[in-house]
């Protein structure tokens, strides 16, 4: 029942951190415009993601351009593309075999013993998918910190943190506490098993062995 239930959180959990990796991979949100000194123009904001930059005017119109070319992007940018689809992929992968190991799967030609290994498998590529999406975050995040306090950028070029880091960094704690999850209820299930296969060996008692012989003894007395 409570193993079960754990592992029903842990995949609710992987859910959530999945659904948010796709959602920061797509958003455009990774860079917004500072209004910052002269740059003080705030009825239009910039966005900058991963596919496209937008351009938002007084909360009303907004226009967005896909990008022409890889190479228009910053260095950070165009490796947290790649990053951040690996992060997905493995993230989808994660939570299907979490789907196929989950105990309360029916699957008629395997064994607890292999749906535990998958579980395991499901856990690992869980934090492994967090631990990807952690590199492109932390890394734009830490440009975008440095270049705001680099007196020799330009204010007009000077960014600040987008909602989809804050996001990103939900989604990768969600995926890595799954993956947690549902490695911590594999090794339970591993202590729990090999617990039941040491069980202690049974000998019998003084009585039994004295009944035996009593038994034995009157057998003999009336084939006499």
């Amino acid at each position: 029942m409570v193993g079960g239930a754990l592992q029903i959180a842990g995949l609710l959990v992987g859910g959530i951190g999945m659904i948010g990796t796709f959602a920061v991979t797509g958003m455009p949100q990774w860079r917004v415009s500072a209004f910052i000194e002269n740059n003080i123009i705030v009825f239009e904001t910039i966005w900058e993601g991963l596919w496209m930059h937008c351009i938002r005017q007084a909360n009303i119109r907004m226009q967005c351009k896909v990008y022409d070319s890889v190479l228009a992007l910053s260095p950070d940018l165009q490796a947290s593309r790649g990053l951040m689809c690996a992060g997905s992929v493995l993230s989808f992968l994660a939570f299907m075999v979490a789907i196929i190991g989950m105990k309360c799967t029916r699957c008629a030609q395997s064994s607890w013993q292999a749906k535990g290994y998958i579980i395991l498998t499901a856990g690992i590529l869980f934090i492994l998918s967090g631990a990807v999406e952690l590199i492109p975050v932390c890394w734009v995040a830490n440009n975008i910190i440095s270049d705001f306090y680099n007196p020799m950028v330009n204010v007009a070029q000077k960014r600040e943190l987008g909602e989809a880091l804050y996001l990103g960094w939900v989604a990768a704690f969600c995926l890595i506490a799954a993956g947690a999850i549902f490695c911590c209820f594999c090794c339970c299930c591993e202590k729990t098993r090999s617990y039941g296969y040491s069980a202690p060996t049974y000998y019998p008692t003084h009585s039994q062995h004295l009944h035996r012989k009593t038994e034995s003894s009157y057998s003999k007395s009336q084939y006499v």
